[in-house]
């Protein structure tokens, strides 16, 4: 039995951050099936909570398509499945939106599959937006200052934002390149107003710990490689965070690693090099 095996299993629920921990988009991290496997044994309750501005069922299909099937895990939330609800006809933020209203949308691939999801109108461009949402990056393709100019016109009109995705960070093929939440970042840099919906901000945390039977937030663990996002997201709910050495912060060093959690202000209970550790 690994370490974090042991360590989680005094838990009563574990959540899980996706990219960088359970997998890097291509394949499964050593010792992650093994991990959820031997939890879900021991009945911990088991959630993966994602900031992808995705519906979780898509990210489900794409976790079973790198061999983390989900009877491994009990649910999976995304910060993109917290924000639809937000908007939804009885949600908070569908109050501020005309019936008629035009949305413009930054996706990972491009398209607006959203606008028409949501019963919102597409815009042709950011300069007849009533909305911007920001549901992932292409910026490992498109500059930032390409999507700087893109997000202009919606910003200058006063249209509000809002973020599926806080991630200033995604990871690729490639390596790391700006995420969602720098291009929402971008967005306020020139004047507009963002809603930032995902970790590490509470709402996707009271939802899973809802989801998950869970009352008192000090009966689950939160694993992430993130220290803005996971770490930090899980010091605000006040549940126990363990900070994986994979994903984002893999190359760090342990001074490095050190100064990134003074500089974000959010401390780690447990620190692992992997699932498997």
């Amino acid at each position: 039995m690994s370490r974090f095996v042991k360590i989680a299993s005094s838990f009563r629920a574990v959540f899980f951050d996706q990219y960088g921990v359970l997998h890097d988009g291509r394949r499964p991290y050593p010792g992650a099936r093994d991990a959820l496997a031997a939890l879900k044994a021991r009945a911990v309750k088991i959630a993966v909570l994602s900031n992808s501005g995705r519906a979780g069922q898509a990210n489900v299909q794409r976790m079973a398509a790198l061999g983390l099937g989900p009877e491994l895990y009990d649910f999976l939330l995304t910060s993109g499945d917290v924000a639809r609800r937000l908007l939804r006809n009885d949600g908070p933020l569908a109050a501020r939106l005309h019936p008629k209203a035009r949305a413009f949308v930054v996706s990972s691939d491009g398209r607006d599959e959203l606008s028409p999801e949501l019963g919102l109108t597409p815009a042709r461009g950011s300069a007849e937006a009533d909305l911007v949402i920001v549901a992932g990056s292409q910026a490992d393709r498109i500059s930032l200052d390409a999507y700087r100019e893109l997000l202009a016109p919606a910003a200058e009109r006063g249209a509000p934002c809002l973020c599926f995705n806080p991630d200033r960070l995604m990871l690729t093929a490639a390596g790391a390149a700006p995420g969602a939440g720098r291009i929402a970042e971008i967005y306020q840099e020139l004047g507009g107003e963002v809603t930032w919906i995902g970790k590490p901000f509470p709402e996707i945390y009271r939802a899973a710990a809802e989801l998950a039977g869970v009352e008192d937030p000090r009966d689950t663990l939160c694993v992430g490689d993130s220290v803005e996002h996971d770490i930090a997201g899980a010091n605000g709910f006040g549940a126990f965070a363990a900070l994986t050495r994979t994903g984002v912060l893999a190359g760090l060093s342990r001074e490095e690693l050190a100064a990134e959690i003074g500089r974000r202000r959010a401390v780690p209970d447990y620190v692992v090099e992997s699932l498997a550790s």
